[in-house]
Formats: C-alpha cells, sequence, structure tokens
C-alpha cells in the first residue's frame, strides 16, 4: 500500500528525497529500492531545478527597465550552469588525487557526496530568494545589489558545506585520507567557481547597460575586480 502510494505520487517522493538531502539522511531511508547511481540524476534534477528558481529572480534586478525581463531566462539558466560547469571543471583533477591517494574504490560514494553538496546548496538558495526579491524592492544600488547576492551565495554555500562533511563521514571512517580530499575539493572547487562566475557575468542585469548573455570582457582575474567592487559597495574611493 505504501509503495503504491509512493509511486503514484512523484511529486511527494521527490520532496522526500529532498527532505532527505538536509536532514543528511541515505537514499535508501527514503526509498529502500534507490541506489547511488539511481540517485545521481535524481540530484542533479534538483540542482538544474533549484538552481534555475533562484537565477530567475536574481535576474530580476532593474525589471522596470525595458527589455530587462529577458535577464530573468538568462539567470535561470546561468546559475545552474555556473555550479555544473565549475563542478565538471574541478571534477577529473579531484579524481586523479583520490587515485594517487588509494581511495579510488570509494569514487561512487565520493561523487555522490559531491553532488549532495550541490544539490542542497541550490535548495538553500531557492529558499533565500524571497530575501532577494524583497531586497530589489527595498534597494535599487546595482552595486549592493550584486554584494547581496554574494552573501545570498555565502550563505547557501556555508550550509552546504555542513551536507558534504556530513556525507564524507562514512568515507572518512572508512579511510582517514578522504578528510584531506575533503578539504582539497573544497579549495579547488571553491578557486574554479569563483573565476567561473566571473566568466559568466552578468547574473544580474545594470539597469544602466543593455541587456547581454556574457559581457565583451568575459575573463579577467575575478579576485581583484571582487575587491573593487566590495570597495565601490562601502564607498571608498
Amino acid at each position: 500500500m505504501t509503495q503504491s502510494t509512493s509511486q503514484s505520487h512523484p511529486e511527494s517522493r521527490f520532496l522526500n528525497n529532498i527532505d532527505a538531502l538536509l536532514r543528511g539522511a541515505a537514499p535508501s531511508v527514503v526509498a529502500p529500492e534507490q541506489s547511488i547511481p539511481q540517485e545521481l540524476p535524481r540530484l542533479l534534477v534538483v540542482i538544474l531545478l533549484f538552481g534555475a528558481i533562484y537565477g530567475s529572480v536574481m535576474g530580476a534586478f532593474g525589471l522596470s527597465q525595458p527589455g530587462h525581463a529577458i535577464q530573468i531566462i538568462y539567470g535561470a539558466i546561468k546559475v545552474p550552469m555556473l555550479l555544473t560547469v565549475s563542478f565538471c571543471l574541478a571534477l577529473p583533477s579531484f579524481i586523479v588525487l583520490n587515485t594517487l591517494l588509494g581511495v579510488r574504490s570509494d569514487l561512487r560514494d565520493v561523487l555522490h557526496a559531491l553532488l549532495s553538496m550541490q544539490a542542497g546548496l541550490t535548495v538553500v538558495l531557492a529558499s533565500l530568494a524571497p530575501f532577494t526579491a524583497f531586497w530589489y524592492v527595498s534597494f535599487s544600488d546595482y552595486s549592493v545589489a550584486l554584494l547581496f547576492n554574494g552573501g545570498m551565495f555565502a550563505i547557501a554555500t556555508f550550509a552546504a558545506q555542513w551536507i558534504l562533511r556530513r556525507s564524507y563521514r562514512p568515507l572518512i571512517a572508512r579511510n582517514p585520507r578522504h578528510r584531506v580530499l575533503l578539504r582539497t575539493w573544497v579549495i579547488l572547487y571553491s578557486f574554479v567557481a569563483i573565476q567561473m562566475a566571473w566568466v559568466l557575468r552578468p547574473f544580474i542585469g545594470d539597469p544602466s547597460g543593455p541587456v547581454t548573455f556574457f559581457r565583451r570582457e568575459a575573463w579577467g582575474n575575478a579576485y581583484v575586480e571582487i575587491f573593487r567592487t566590495t570597495l565601490h559597495a562601502l564607498g571608498a574611493r
């Protein structure tokens, strides 16, 4: 009876999986028939769906300006793109490191833990979307909007770290080398993601300029520009 009910209500099973993701429950707790290979596509769907939800709200800044509505679509595409492309760029070298440290046999569990972190990050981002919308209604400064969204990503990333560390506990208990690899992944992924975010900008359309999917000066040093934007938003000269 329970199994047939679950199958007839896929949306309930989907929400249960998200709840289990946030609570750190294994897929088998939600649905015993699920295995990690079956769970990976579901995590990817979560990343794409909830990333698009926040991205669309993120791109709604300056919506009153003519032609800026398309930025909502761009944002819905770019946030999942940021996460998935950064993940794919960082993953090959991380697989090599896992192989060099002799834990290649745990790669399936490692991949599930990393994707769980990504999925959890997008769920938290989507939950913060109403705050972003409220901020846009209350403030109109473009630089401050950039910093606010950076703060939302920082909060979501911090929450995602809890998910990642919780998922890595069985791996670390199995082999302490995973502790070093966990820290390595955080550094590696953060470095790639920050630069990728700079390449994919603008996520938020500048009301004073035209709407574009990519900027002409796409490449550059993200860390220098973030420092300059922060100083400008704080009123420094």
